[in-house]
This record gives C-alpha cells, sequence and structure tokens, in this order.
C-alpha cells in the first residue's frame, strides 16, 4: 500500500556486534524462563521409566510397560533446560512496504536477528524458515556462531525471486515436521493472508507459538494529501483514496482497528500469543518488555 523502502544503513552482520550488545537483556530474560508460565508444559521431557515404588504417584504408571514386565513402573520426567527457538519469517511483498525509514521486512528481519543473537548468547539450538509465495530457506535448530552467520546471511540476503503471494500455512506446517522437540517458535509476519490459523492449531499442540505482527501506522491513520493513488503489491491493483475525506478515514480507522481484533482473537483461539510491533518502534525494548512482564498470566 505505501512504496516499498529498498535502501538500509548496514547490514545485519555488519551490525552484529553491536546487536550482540544490546541483545543482553533480552537473552537474559529468555535464560531466566520469566516467560515460562506463559508458556504451559515447557521444560518437561519424557526421561525413560523405572519400577514403581511405594509412595509414586499412580496417575504416572506407564500401563504397556507394567504390562510386559507382570510389575509396575512409572515415567520418569526430568527438566529440559535446553530451549530451542525457531523463527518462521514472512518475506512476502506485503512485507516490502512500509515507512520512510523502515519497512516491515527490515523490521522483521531485525527481530529475528536478536532473537537468534539472544539464542546465541544462551548457547541455545536456532533455526528458521523464511517464505514468500513459497518456501526460501529452511534451516533445523543448531547452535553455536556458525548457525548465527548461516542465518545473519539469509535475513540480509534479498529474494532470488519474487513471488507474488504467501505460504504462511506451508511454513507453519513444515516448521512442524523439522522440529523434533518442544520448541519456542516466533511466527513474524504481517498476517495478511488467509489459512494460516489451522496449521498454527496443529503447530501450537507440540510447541509454544509467539505471533508477531508486523504493522505500521497508514494500517489505522492516513495523511491528508487529497486523492493518491494506493496499489497492492501482492496482485498489483492500484485504487485511488480521498485521504482528505473524513468519512474515508474514519472507515479506514476503524478497519485497522477490527483487522487487528480478530487477528488477536484469531491468535489466542488457535493457541498463539499475539504480539504486535510496528515499524515505529524498537524491536528489541518490545521483546524485552513481552519477556519480562510475562510473569504471571
Amino acid at each position: 500500500m505505501v512504496e516499498a523502502i529498498t535502501g538500509n544503513k548496514d547490514t545485519l552482520i555488519q551490525r552484529a556486534a553491536l546487536l550482540r550488545i544490546t541483545t543482553k537483556t533480552l537473552a537474559n530474560n529468555l535464560q531466566n524462563g520469566s516467560f515460562k508460565s506463559l508458556y504451559h508444559g515447557q521444560g518437561i521431557e519424557f526421561a525413560g521409566v523405572r519400577e514403581y515404588l511405594r509412595g509414586d504417584d499412580v496417575r504416572a504408571i506407564d500401563w504397556n510397560v507394567t504390562a510386559r514386565n507382570a510389575k509396575p513402573f512409572v515415567k520418569v520426567f526430568e527438566e529440559e533446560r535446553e530451549l530451542q527457538i525457531f523463527l518462521v519469517i514472512d518475506r512476502s511483498l506485503s512485507m516490502q512496504t512500509g515507512s520512510k525509514d523502515k519497512s516491515k521486512l527490515q523490521t522483521a528481519m531485525e527481530i529475528a536477528a536478536l532473537l537468534t543473537l539472544a539464542a546465541e548468547h544462551n548457547s541455545n539450538p536456532v533455526g528458521a524458515v523464511l517464505f514468500n509465495g513459497e518456501i526460501e530457506f529452511v534451516c533445523s535448530p543448531k547452535s553455536g556462531p556458525k548457525q548465527t552467520m548461516v542465518l545473519l546471511s539469509q535475513f540480509d540476503k534479498d529474494s532470488e525471486k519474487k513471488v507474488r503471494g504467501s505460504v504462511l500455512g506451508n511454513a507453519l506446517t513444515g516448521a512442524g515436521k523439522v522440529l523434533k522437540k518442544r520448541s519456542l517458535v516466533f511466527v513474524i509476519s504481517d498476517f495478511r493472508m488467509r489459512d494460516w490459523e489451522d496449521p498454527l492449531v496443529h503447530l501450537a499442540s507440540k510447541h509454544d507459538v509467539v505471533c508477531v505482527r508486523i504493522g505500521e501506522n497508514t494500517d489505522y491513520e492516513l495523511p491528508e494529501m487529497g486523492s493518491i493513488p494506493f496499489t497492492d503489491p501482492e496482485n498489483g491493483i492500484t485504487k485511488v483514496m480521498p485521504t482528505n475525506s473524513k468519512s474515508f478515514k474514519d472507515s479506514w480507522r476503524e478497519d485497522g482497528r477490527m483487522r487487528l481484533q480478530r487477528w488477536t482473537d484469531s491468535c489466542l483461539k488457535h493457541g498463539g500469543v499475539p504480539l504486535k510491533i510496528s515499524t515505529k518502534d524498537d524491536p528489541l525494548t518490545v521483546l524485552s518488555s513481552f519477556f519480562s512482564k510475562r510473569e504471571v498470566l
């Protein structure tokens, strides 16, 4: 809807050293687990079975093993201390719009870089899938500086093909197949597509999912510039909008508000946790605040 942004002061790789320093607070919030009350069940992993001892909870009995051995066995669980992070990142054409200072895509990539560097700081495995109208890149979670540089390089790259549309649903389904253990998944998108709710349900049933919606001020407020053309980057259709019209601006504002509310309700209904970030926001501040305040639901 707004002219795409093409430039940036520095690449993410050039800024990596500074970003590593600034992500310390974010990394600490992730490591300390102040968010774990939000993600029910996070941190418990099946470790095996042992013979039943007097006083054990009968609900922990493994009936299959008990039947095979003719004596009771109980399941043993242990705390999983290693947090695995996975990023689902939208690079569709609608993400390439934004303000004159920063596009939604640049904001998304900055968020992805911050989370990747925070994961490296804590030695947490991190992986990603990037998509537009097709899947562009997939990487299973791994830890270490080499993995960080692989991901930052992908975040910095321009899409090789400008494929219209968005396969968010496919990306969510693919993430579920790639992830072999419970993970914290960030879905970073403007969510300007359909058919992502059902795949989100399946992903959120096994993983903890944060839906990060990238927006901009023009989603709700239009500057008074007379009748100006707006072009949809996904289908190329151009329409002239009367931005000086009060009734039009009121309708635009209400439509934007209702879209946001529907998205928020849909995320919560389908198992995701909604987090809204504008291209005008500082992603590090928003992310740090989000995790530090998630102590009690």
